[in-house]
Order: C-alpha cells, then structure tokens, then sequence
C-alpha cells in the first residue's frame, strides 16, 4: 500500500497511553500503528520524521467566540475581532484541529435554525480547521424550545449555552428549566455561564457611586461566591429535572470547583471546564496602569495566584472535564467595537462595566498548558482533546488515534529541548487581535506540525500556515459518549 502520510520516530500519545509509535495515514484516516521506525522506508507520498518529538491527537477547543455581533453586554458595542477564517487559522498555529463556536440566538429571534443558518453563511469555505457549533440560546421561546429536535437529529448540533449573568443574555430560573427539560429530552448537553448577574449588576451599581470605574474594578464586580453560588444553584435545577446533564463553563473560583466535585462524588451527571486564563493570569492583570488593565477583562475575572494552582489541581483530579480557549477577541485600540469602546473624555479610564467581556486565547492554549508541565502528557491529552471529543459527540473519529477509525487530526511538537525558551509575542500570533494577554509569557514548546485530516495545515518550520482556508469541514455531532461523573471512561 502506498500511504498518503507516514509519521516516523514520534512518541505517541493518547488519553490513555504513551509509546513510541510509527503512524500511516491514508484517504484523511489512521490505518496503521507500527513500532517506532519501522515505517521510515515505507511507501508514501510524504514521511514526516518526528524526531522523538510527541505525537498527539489534535487539539479540540469547544469555546470558542468567532464574527459574533454586540449581544454580550447592553450598552456595548464590542463585537468579535475573529472571523471564522482567522479565529481557525489562529486555532490551527497553535496545534489545534476541530473546534466548535456559537451560533448566536440575539434577545427577540424566535427561531434557533435561523441563527444556525446565519452562522453557516459566515463559516463556510472559510475555515482551516473542522468545525461544529454550539447554540448559544438568550430565548427560550416555545418555537426554539420545539426546535431542539431538529438540531439534533438534522442539524448535527448537540449542546446549547445558556448565561445566568449578562442583563442581554441572562435566563432566569424557569427558563433554565424549561431548557433543561427539552435538552434531557433530547439528548442535549447545557452549558452553563454560572454567575449571579443580578448581585453582580448591584455591585457594579455601588462601585461607580463611588467613583471606581477604572477595569480594575472588574474584578470587584464579580468576587467568587457570585460564582459559587450561581454553580450551586445551576447543579440545583439540574438535579431537578431528573439529574439532566450539565457543563459548566469557564470555572475560575476552586469553591465552585469544590461544589462540582461534591456533586460528582455523588453520581450527579455535572461536568466543568477551565481555561487558561484561570492558570496564567491573576487579577492583579487588570491593576494596570490607565485602561492597560482591559487587556485581561473576562468573565468571570481571573483570580488570585493560590486559586491558580487550585484549579490545577482540579484538572489534574477530573474535576475538570476539559481545557477550553473561551476565545473571545477584542481589538483593544478599537474604540467602536474594541476594548477602548468605553473610553471617552468623560471616563479617560472607561467604564469597566462597558469593557467587552472576553480575552484572545485560541493559539496560546496548548503551548500555555503543555509548557506549564503540570499535568501527566496522557492528562493534558484528555483535557485537551479527548474529553472534549467524548463531550460533545465527537469521538472516537476526533480525539483519538485509532487506527481504522480516527480521522488523522494530529499536533506534533518539536523533540524536548529542541527550541528553548519561547517568547509569547503578539507578532507572532495568526489572530485577528493587536495583542495577547500573554504577551511575554515564556513557553518551551510550540506545534511543530498540525495535519488535519492527513493534510498538513500547520508547518511551523516550512511556511507556517501551509493550506489554503476552506480545508476545514462542517461535523454534525451526536450525543457524549458514555462518561462518569468524574472521566470519560
């Protein structure tokens, strides 16, 4: 046989092993794993030499926010800086091979389909990775209420995202039973914002009384029991209609990961992500001076450095399912649909209730995260991209390296000590945004290659992006796979 790809002299790794490994691809599949070296004289129309570099599945990120209009906060007019082809040609740089974004149903659209049509317009021919979508949902009117079958069955569309903050996208408590209802009913995953935006908007009130404007503030806004209590009431109603799964995203505080983990240990069908804004930054990013302090306004804000390596902790004991980017850009010099929206003479620092909510990360996430060498190479695979394939109705074709199976979506990192230390620069970076909020952050690795379906797309050393956009495919998704509590099994 005549391979299409031939991968030789990698390490492998999976969810669940590490071996050295040779890996065949042909016709966009893995149809073969020999002993390390074996294949080096094999027929191919490319052989790749690892190096004794690590070879994994693809990353898969499943938060990912992509040409997105103002519906986040009222009053702002912060809107994506990625379009589909640059957020996936980002997400492709940093290792990654699939990923699933919103489509967005604004206050008052009745119909789901409709916005799923909108975001279909917007993605395809235009991607350089594969995609799905998430309904990010603000109307749970009976109409889109009644078109969750649809979405699933024809669609391919298996998860929904609902907010319990943001005045323009919060749910109160029936709706949120309404929408866990009709997910259990067909085996939907709900995700789930977990803050309280009523306290929260209170808060924010009784700040800017006393003058306290500056992004800085942000972060006072939004303390963490506004997120323990709103993760405890979500696992609640949950529980209410009959234990209906839940995820629960962009957890930062560890009293939130701590209600998680009780619900877990006692059977509850409750997953959680974190993202690395939770391990790498501290609030003490938005004390810069002037509105420098924007840069790293998300919600919820980044905590304190000891909550870091809680949340640590919790991805290395499954607390947390997956490592998502939540990638979310703003242009920060942007003064219509950017950061600096809400900088005016009135406010020379802005009003930090106006700042758009979100930070870049889709690129940095797995260089961030693999550098850090926190978590065992068969964890960090898990979290970063076969939990997610078992989620979100992926896997095994995503997510895995079974041969026969699994597409060959592959990320292959440079051998160990082969680049030194790495200097996190915006420059350097395939987004559509003028900074990172890791500007400077030292990393050892970077994705040497990223091939999705067989096919080099990402070639650091040989022109970086090497594909043309539009590579990437629409994937209609099914139900998670069968997942404890805890892990995927």
């Amino acid at each position: 046989m005549e391979y299409d790809l031939v991968i030789t002299n990698g390490v492998c790794v999976t969810a669940s092993d590490v071996a050295a490994w040779d890996i065949a691809i042909k016709d966009e599949k893995i149809v073969l794993q020999a002993p390390s070296g074996s294949l080096a004289e094999a027929k191919a129309k490319r052989i790749i030499d690892a190096q004794g570099g690590y070879v994994m599945p693809g990353g898969i990120d499943c938060h990912a926010h992509l040409d997105e209009p103002a519906i986040f906060i009222k009053g702002s007019n912060g809107r994506s800086a990625d379009s589909w082809e640059t957020g996936t040609r980002s997400a492709v740089a940093g290792g990654n091979t699939t990923i699933v974004a919103f489509a967005p149903q604004g206050k008052g659209q009745h119909s789901l389909l409709a916005a799923v049509e909108t975001t279909h317009k917007l993605a395809t021919g235009n991607c350089y990775t594969d995609y799905g979508f998430h309904v990010l949902m603000s109307d749970p009117n009976p109409q889109a209420l009644d078109e969750f079958k649809t979405l699933k069955e024809k669609e391919g569309i298996s998860s929904v995202k609902i907010y319990m903050t943001y005045t323009a996208l919060q749910l109160r408590d029936d709706q949120i039973l309404s929408v866990l209802l009709n997910a259990r009913q067909n085996e939907i995953l709900t995700m789930v914002h977990a803050e309280n935006g009523d306290v929260l908007n209170w808060l924010t009130d009784q700040l800017e009384a006393q003058g306290k404007f500056a992004p800085k503030y942000h972060s006072n806004s939004r303390p963490p029991v506004l997120e323990a209590e709103a993760t405890n009431r979500a696992i609640a109603l949950s529980s209410l209609i009959a234990n209906t799964p839940i995820l629960l995203v962009h957890i930062s505080d560890p009293s939130a990961a701590n209600r998680i983990r009780i619900a877990q240990n006692a059977g509850q069908p409750i997953f959680a992500e974190t993202c690395p804004q939770y391990l790498f930054l501290t609030r003490d990013d938005l004390d810069k001076p002037g509105f420098e302090g924007a840069k790293c306004v998300c919600s919820p804000p980044p905590r304190t450095k000891s909550d870091q390596d809680a949340i640590w902790t919790g991805l290395a004991n499954s607390t947390f399912t997956v490592l998502s980017s939540d990638h979310c850009p703003f242009k920060y010099e942007d003064k219509e649909a950017g950061k600096q929206c809400c900088v005016n003479d009135e406010y020379p620092v802005g009003r930090f209730r106006y700042i758009p909510n979100g930070i870049p990360g889709i690129e940095t996430r797995l260089p961030l995260a693999f550098s850090a060498a926190r978590l065992a190479l068969t964890k960090f695979v898990e979290v970063s991209s076969t939990n997610a394939a078992k989620l979100y109705g992926l896997y095994p074709r995503k997510g895995a390296m079974i041969p026969g199976v699994s597409d060959a979506d592959l990320v292959i990192w440079y051998p160990q000590d082969k680049l030194g230390d790495i200097s996190i620069t915006n420059s350097m970076l395939h987004h559509d945004v003028d900074y990172t909020p890791y500007e400077g952050k030292r990393v050892q690795n970077w994705p040497r290659y990223t091939i999705l379906r067989g096919n080099v797309v990402w070639d650091r050393d040989g022109g970086g992006i090497v594909s043309e956009k539009g590579v990437g495919q629409f994937v209609k998704r099914g139900s998670k796979a069968r997942m404890s509590s805890m892990q995927c099994e």
